[in-house]
C-alpha cells in the first residue's frame, strides 16, 4: 500500500502545509491548483490521513498529523536529495577516500560500525582514520583536512553539521572491592569524597565544564582530581586505587572493576557525527543517516537524562550494543554543553 506514496506527494503536501493554502502552494510549485488538490486528496484518501481542515477564515488549519507531516516529509525529501547527490558523486569518482576522525572518549565500536557502513556503500573506497582531541578534530573538519568525525558533545561551531547518534548514561566506575560496591547504587554524596578521577579538561573543555556544572547541581564539588586522557588510562587509575570515575554505561571494564548507577540523577554523554556544512563528500550525510539507523538497537528507558554533551542506571559490566538516539530524541530533552 505504501507504493502509492511518491516523492511528489510529499513535495506537494509539504508546500500546502507550509504555505497554509492551495493557491500559495500552487504558485510556489508552479503547478495548477486543481492538480495540487487532486494529489492531496489521493494521498490522504489512500492512507486515511487528514493533514488539514478548512478554518472559518477559509485558510487551512493543520491537524495533529499535519503538524507531524512537516518534519517527516522534509526528512523524506532530504534523504532523497542526499541519496541522489551521493550516487552522482560516486558515479563521477569524486569520493576517493574517507578521512574519518574519532575522539578519545568515543566507543570504538561506534567508529568501527561507521567505517563498516561506508565500506558497504563504496567497497573500493579506503578509510583513513584520524584520532585526536575534540578541539583538534573540529579544526581539521573546518579546514577540510578530514571529512567528518565522531565525537562527544558539545560541538558549538556553527560551520558544522552536528547529528546526535548515541546517548549513554554515566555510571560510577570503582574497584569491585571498594566499600561502595556493596551498594546497588551510589548517592551523589558518595561521590563527594570519592570521585577523584576525571578526563583531562583539555581533551574536551566544554564537556568538562558541563560535567562540573551537573556535579555542582547535585551538591558535588570537585576541587582536585587525577586526569586521564583515555578510557584505558581512566580505568587504570581507578584500578590503582586513586578514586572513583564516571564512565559510559556498558563500557567494557578491566578485571577488578565494576560500575554502579548514581541514584537520583540522570547524567549522560552524547555522541555525535560531525561534518562541515559547506564542504564534505556527498556520501557523508548518507553515512550519518545509516549510522543512526544501525545504532538503533536498544532503546533507553527511565527518566530524562541531563547530558554531558547531552545518559538508565545499570550494573552490567558486559559490553552492550551501541544505542541510537534516533527513536529517543523526542522523549528526552537535551541539556547540551554549549
Amino acid at each position: 500500500m505504501n507504493d502509492l506514496a511518491e516523492f511528489r506527494h510529499f513535495r506537494y503536501l509539504l508546500a500546502i502545509v507550509e504555505h497554509k493554502g492551495f493557491r500559495a502552494a500552487s504558485e510556489h510549485l508552479r503547478t495548477a491548483q486543481p492538480n495540487l488538490s487532486v494529489q492531496a486528496r489521493q494521498f490522504q484518501e489512500a492512507f486515511a490521513i487528514q493533514l488539514f481542515k478548512r478554518g472559518k477564515n477559509g485558510r487551512i488549519e493543520l491537524t495533529e498529523s499535519g503538524v507531524a507531516f512537516k518534519t517527516i516529509a522534509q526528512g523524506v525529501l532530504d534523504a532523497r536529495d542526499e541519496a541522489i547527490a551521493a550516487l552522482i558523486a560516486i558515479e563521477r569518482g569524486q569520493v576517493r577516500t574517507l578521512n574519518l576522525g574519532c575522539a578519545p572518549f568515543v566507543d570504538p565500536e561506534v567508529f568501527r560500525v561507521a567505517c563498516e557502513i561506508h565500506k558497504e556503500i563504496i567497497p573500493t573506497c579506503p578509510v583513513r582514520p584520524t584520532h585526536g582531541d575534540a578541539v583538534q578534530l573540529i579544526q581539521e573538519i573546518v579546514l577540510g583536512e578530514i571529512d567528518a568525525a565522531i565525537m562527544t558533545m558539545p560541538v558549538g561551531d556553527s560551520r558544522l553539521c552536528v547529528q546526535a547518534i548515541r546517548r549513554d548514561r554515566l555510571v560510577a566506575c570503582l574497584r569491585a572491592d571498594h566499600p561502595l560496591a556493596e551498594k546497588a547504587a551510589v548517592l551523589p554524596t558518595d561521590l563527594q569524597e570519592n570521585l577523584a578521577i576525571l578526563y583531562h579538561p583539555q581533551r574536551h573543555p566544554g564537556a568538562h565544564s558541563r560535567l562540573l556544572e551537573l556535579l555542582g547541581e547535585a551538591g558535588v564539588q570537585i576541587d582536585e582530581f587525577s586526569r586521564a586522557s583515555h578510557s584505558i588510562e581512566l580505568q587504570s587509575l581507578v584500578k590503582a586505587g586513586y578514586g572513583l570515575a564516571l564512565i559510559s554505561e556498558g563500557t567494557a571494564l578491566e578485571a577488578e572493576l565494576t560500575t554502579r548507577p548514581v541514584a537520583g540523577v540522570d547524567w549522560a554523554v552524547e555522541t555525535a557525527f560531525v561534518y562541515n556544512k559547506q564542504r564534505h563528500p556527498k556520501t557523508i550525510p548518507v553515512l550519518a543517516r545509516h549510522l543512526k539507523r544501525r545504532l538503533a538497537v536498544l532503546p533507553i528507558t527511565g527518566g530524562s537524562p541531563q547530558a554531558i554533551g547531552s545518559t538508565t542506571p545499570g550494573v552490567e559490566n558486559s559490553k552492550r550494543p551501541p544505542r541510537s538516539v534516533d527513536k529517543e530524541v523526542r522523549n528526552y530533552p537535551s541539556h547540551r554543553l554549549a
